[in-house]
């Protein structure tokens, strides 16, 4: 029996491409796949994540690859233009599970800085019971403390909980620490989930 829906952030809820932001930086194809694959990639940017500090990356990074400085100084202050808006239908579901007295909480890879600067633009985790930020507790996905951590935060059982991600390790992850787990594709893939197992309405 589930007893509560837990949610990642990016990718599920909200769209996030860093891309996004280095497309209003230039024009130039080449420049642009030269930042995205070279010198602001998704993996330097989990660092964060993980819970480095933007004031060790950052100036690390522009001395390594100092023609990309504005580049690197946009992601530092200007990190919420990668996120252009929610996951279609996402927020709805989180609506309507609040409406019916599910228990809502999140564990996200997410960068405690980016965070403190992002979560006062998004108003629906106000529904929100609790949220497991990587960057705030220097723990990740897919590694079983994180789970275990989020287990005990929660107060529930992690076999009463269905954990809901986009990343297949993610998802791997949670199943080994004995989560229910739904692989996210899109929004109405889980909403027939969720009718499913009888936390939403057809």
């Amino acid at each position: 029996m589930i007893e509560a829906v837990v949610f990642d952030v990016g990718r599920v809820l909200y769209q996030w491409r860093l891309a996004a932001l280095i497309d209003t930086l230039t024009d130039d194809p080449a420049l642009r796949e030269h930042v995205l694959a070279e010198v602001i990639t998704e993996a330097w940017h989990f660092q964060h994540d993980a819970g480095r500090p933007l004031a060790e990356m950052v100036p690390e990074r522009i001395a390594s690859f100092p023609h990309a400085e504005p580049f690197l100084k946009a992601y530092a202050t200007r990190f919420n233009e990668t996120i252009p808006g929610p996951v279609p239908g996402s927020l709805e579901l989180v609506v309507e599970l609040h409406a019916r007295g599910v228990p809502l909480y999140a564990i996200t890879n997410f960068g405690a800085e980016f965070w403190a600067a992002f979560r006062p633009t998004a108003p629906i985790f106000d529904l929100f019971r609790d949220i497991v930020v990587s960057g705030e507790e220097k723990l990740v996905k897919p590694d079983p403390a994180i789970y275990a951590l989020a287990a005990r935060r929660f107060g529930h059982a992690p076999g009463a909980m269905l954990f809901v991600d986009d990343n297949d390790a993610n998802v791997a992850g949670a199943r080994g620490c004995g989560w229910v787990a739904h692989h996210f594709i899109d929004a109405p893939s889980l909403r027939a989930e969720l009718v499913d197992r009888g936390l939403l309405l057809e």
